[in-house]
């Protein structure tokens, strides 16, 4: 790494949390070339806490699989917690239903980090709101300091109204408890059926003196409310466990001076930083808050990015159907706002080295490929995209061509045109993985 970039990297962590940068540039050179943080942060972690009554019965749901048509299907089957609660497997998608043969429409995102996830909107930018480092700050991280180039894509949507927040890829779910609603009767997930059988189930499940203890014995009469506090509970497990939210990986103790980067996982952060690189943090915001929370790495916002579709999908085969996230098929209350079609909420990158699928179709399984595709999805379609029957490159082929003006072409990496220099090379992609692999949850800090 030379001196420019040390500076650069130096500069903008030392604006981290409102810190002033007060070392001469060779200081700085040599607290960086040793890996560390020249100016650590306090980060402010939830407290741990003995689960309540209410987490622990949460806890119990959410590892029932008699909750399911097939017997064998819980929460924590597809939400794994030795995968980051995230998919177990290595497809694009879980298989579920009653012979756990039926195709989930999109992958399964994790259930990490979604306590801190603001309700769905459609309005102004609020950028990272008053809590994140002001702009200036921002601007020396090497993100895009006002983002005023985002908008809600090229149909004329006014600049900076954009969709953001809410729960799953299309953000359909408000709170915890709606969420964990959904899976539970999906034909596609666990098949739970109707709302009688459920409760039903409920009323038999070994728990169930739990719901008494509670609530009452009149809960178990009234079958709404059953299901509504079944699920309350479930929230509020994952609120209160400690495993949703833990903020242990190597870069949470790398902002607190407790652990070392490596050099390429130095410079992949200043790669991931730097609005004429990857400018992944644009999206992805790598700082805490001016209060000391660790970065979520999500704006909380959504994106059309374009990508390719995967064949792998059942539903795919047919030609007609596109998911269009925002625009359904599985929300229909902002269908007619079509400027939104396409478009998908920016998850967290924390654990996502863990993982293997990746976007909402799971049509990439490995960092690898992510890291291609922005790099080269617009100098160099051809490695991205499939080819037509006369050789022609099908660019966007997973949404409907009326759509591709809502497709990001603005923000870098996405400003270039088919023959220029892409924005990373492949050692300046694996700096990136590198970086991104310091995200993993329990990483021990050496004493």
């Amino acid at each position: 790494m030379n001196s420019r970039a040390l500076w650069l990297l130096g500069a903008g962590l030392i604006a981290l949390a409102g810190a002033v940068f007060a070392a001469e540039t060779q200081g700085l050179a040599e607290a960086n070339s040793a890996g560390t943080n020249p100016n650590p942060v306090r980060l402010m972690r939830p407290p741990v806490a003995r689960l309540s009554a209410m987490a622990l019965l949460g806890k119990e749901i959410f590892y029932d699989a008699s909750l399911s048509s097939s017997g064998s299907l819980s929460c924590a089957s597809c939400h794994s917690p030795d995968h980051a609660y995230g998919p177990p497997n290595d497809g694009p998608v879980m298989l579920g239903g009653a012979n756990l043969s039926r195709q989930g429409a999109r992958a399964v995102p994790s259930l990490t980090y979604l306590d801190r996830q603001p309700n769905f909107s459609i309005g102004p930018d609020k950028g990272d709101d008053d809590n994140i480092i002001d702009l200036a700050q921002m601007a020396a991280l090497g993100q895009q300091a006002a983002r005023t180039t985002k908008t809600a894509g090229g149909t004329g949507a006014s600049a900076n109204i954009v969709p953001q927040g809410g729960l799953f890829w299309d953000g359909r779910a408000d709170t915890l408890q709606d969420q964990a609603l959904f899976p539970l009767l999906d034909p596609n997930e666990m098949d739970g059926g109707s709302a009688a059988i459920v409760a039903d189930k409920l009323r038999r499940a070994p728990y169930v003196n739990r719901f008494v203890e509670l609530f009452g014995a009149g809960v178990l009469k009234n079958q709404g409310l059953l299901i509504a506090e079944a699920m309350f509970a479930v929230a509020r497990y994952q609120v209160e466990e400690p495993s949703f939210h833990p903020y242990t990986s190597k870069y949470d103790y790398w902002l607190e001076g407790k652990a070392r980067l490596s050099e390429s996982e130095l410079h992949g952060l200043q790669l991931f930083n730097d609005p004429g690189k990857a400018n992944c943090a644009g999206c992805h915001t790598s700082a805490p808050t001016r209060d000391g929370l660790p970065p979520l790495f999500t704006d909380h916002q959504y994106e059309a990015l374009g990508a390719p579709r995967n064949a792998s999908l059942v539903a795919n085969r047919d030609p007609n159907y596109f998911d269009l996230g925002v625009c359904g098929p599985q929300r229909t209350d902002v269908a007619e706002q079509t400027q939104y079609c396409g478009m998908f909420l920016t998850p967290t990158l924390r654990n996502t080295a863990t993982r293997h699928s990746f976007f909402h179709n799971g049509v990439f399984s490995t960092l690898e490929q992510v890291m291609d595709f922005y790099n080269f999805r617009d100098t160099n379609p051809e490695k991205v995209f499939r080819r037509a029957a006369d050789g022609s490159v099908q660019k966007y082929d997973d949404l409907p061509e009326k759509y591709h003006a809502n497709v990001d072409i603005t923000d870098p990496p996405f400003d270039r045109r088919p023959g220029d220099k892409p924005a990373m090379t492949d050692q300046e992609e694996a700096d990136i993985i590198a970086f991104l692999k310091t995200l993993t949850d329990g990483y021990k800090v050496e004493n």
